[in-house]
């Protein structure tokens, strides 16, 4: 039996941390399956404003909801799959996880303070992503910012749970 518990150790034992194309290749996958549930949200106002666009001129407190909603969409999306799989979807279909810098899963505070430090990693042009090209451990800043990592796991191997 596999448990996924957020004070458990994920074994990792010399698992390589993913390059660039590979993280921006399980981005793209992510990014079309958070698309498609921002779509949904967005669909459940439009009755409220028969069809026409959220606007701050038009729907102020309609629109500040949607925004909530979009902000707490992506935010369930990322945390959910981080701190109980390690992995998203996209992440799943590239093999890669990621993990505190002990190989444990990430709590809720560790992914709020990845998605935050992801924000700022793409403000300058994505310099923050790029990064981890010229890093040493092949980290972005939301890597550094967060203590995490995302590794790549073996071919076949399936994600295990150990008491750490």
């Amino acid at each position: 039996m596999i448990l996924f518990v957020n004070t458990l150790k994920l074994s990792t034992d010399a698992l390589p941390v993913a390059s660039l194309p590979r993280r921006l290749a399980a981005m793209v996958y992510d990014g079309l399956l958070l698309l498609a549930l921002l779509l949904i949200a967005t669909a459940c106002f439009l009755p409220l404003t028969s069809g026409t666009a959220i606007t701050w001129e038009r729907f102020p407190l309609l629109w500040l909801l949607h925004k909530l909603v979009v902000a707490t969409v992506i935010v369930g999306f990322y945390g959910i799959f981080w701190t109980r799989r390690g992995e998203t979807l996209g992440m799943t279909s590239w093999r890669l996880r990621v993990e505190r810098l002990d190989g444990s899963l990430l709590t809720w505070r560790d992914a709020l303070v990845r998605i935050g430090a992801a924000v700022l990693s793409w403000i300058p042009l994505g310099l923050g992503w790029i990064w981890c090209v010229v890093d040493r451990d092949r980290r972005t800043w939301h890597d550094i910012l967060s203590q995490t990592r995302v590794v790549v796991l073996p071919k076949g191997r399936r994600r295990s749970v150990s008491a750490g």
